[in-house]
C-alpha cells in the first residue's frame, strides 16, 4: 500500500469510530440526566442534610450532563476504538508481534475499566465522606456540578492510567528497554514514584493518594511477574510477517 493508501485506511477507520461515538450518543442522550445522577451518587449520599448539588453558570444544568453523556460515549465505544486500531497496525507486525499485541490491547482496555470501576465504588465513598467531614463549622458544602464532573473525571483518568502498570512494565521487558531482574532492583525507587504520582495525580489529601499508590505498586509486582514470559525476541526473517 502506498502512503496515500494508508492515509485513506486511517480515515476510514477515524470515521467508523466516530460514527460509533454518535451512535452511542444518540442512544444515552435521552438519559444523561440519569447518569448525572449515578456519577454524583458517591457525592449526594454523604452530603448533609438539606443540601444539595449546585450549577453556578447558566448553561451548565445542559452543557454539564451532555459532557458525561459524551465522554461516556467514547468510554463505551473504547473496544471498537481498539479493534480498528488494530486492523490498522496488524499488517505491518510480525508474528510473534501479533501474538504480543492483541492480548496486551485487549488486556490495557479490561485494566482501564477496572481503575475506573475502583475509582468509582472504593475512592469516591471513601475520599468525600473525609473531604466533607472537615468542612468548618458554618460552611455548608454545596458542590458546582461542572466541578464536580471535572474533578471525578481527573480521578477516572488517574486511576484508569495507574491500572495500566502491569502493561507498561511488560512492553519495556519485551522491547528490550530493561530486565525483570533490572525492574526487580530497582522496586525501593517504583514505590516512591507511585506515591509521588499518587500526590501530582489525586486531590491533597492523603487517602486518595495511598489508595491510588498501592494499586500501582501491586500492579508493577503483577507486570513483573508476567513479565517474565516475554522477553525481547531475536529478529525474524524478512518473509515471517506474510
Amino acid at each position: 500500500m502506498s502512503f496515500v493508501d494508508h492515509l485513506v485506511e486511517l480515515r476510514d477507520r477515524l470515521l467508523r469510530v466516530l460514527l460509533a461515538v454518535l451512535i452511542v450518543l444518540l442512544c444515552l442522550f435521552p438519559f444523561a440526566s440519569e447518569l448525572y445522577l449515578l456519577l454524583a451518587e458517591p457525592l449526594l449520599a454523604r452530603l448533609p442534610a438539606n443540601t444539595s448539588m449546585i450549577a453556578t453558570e447558566v448553561a451548565s444544568p445542559f452543557l454539564t450532563p451532555f459532557k458525561l453523556t459524551l465522554v461516556t460515549s467514547i468510554f463505551l465505544c473504547m473496544p471498537v476504538v481498539l479493534y480498528q486500531a488494530w486492523g490498522f497496525i496488524a499488517p505491518g507486525l510480525y508474528k510473534h508481534e501479533r501474538r504480543l499485541v492483541f492480548p496486551l490491547l485487549a488486556t490495557s482496555s479490561v485494566l482501564f475499566y477496572l481503575g475506573v470501576a475502583f475509582a468509582y465504588y472504593v475512592v469516591f465513598p471513601l475520599v468525600f465522606s473525609f473531604l466533607i467531614s472537615y468542612a468548618p463549622d458554618g460552611v455548608t458544602v454545596m458542590t458546582d456540578i461542572g466541578r464536580y464532573l471535572d474533578f471525578v473525571l481527573k480521578l477516572f483518568f488517574a486511576f484508569g492510567l495507574a491500572f495500566e502498570v502491569p502493561i507498561a512494565t511488560i512492553l519495556c521487558v519485551w522491547a528490550g528497554v530493561t530486565t525483570a531482574d533490572e525492574l526487580r532492583q530497582k522496586r525501593p525507587y517504583v514505590i516512591v514514584a507511585a506515591f509521588v504520582l499518587g500526590m501530582l495525580l489525586t486531590p491533597p489529601d492523603m487517602i486518595s493518594q495511598t489508595l491510588l499508590a498501592l494499586p500501582m505498586w501491586v500492579l508493577f509486582e503483577v507486570g513483573l511477574l508476567a513479565s517474565r514470559f516475554y522477553v525481547k525476541p531475536e529478529e525474524e526473517p524478512a518473509n515471517s510477517s506474510s
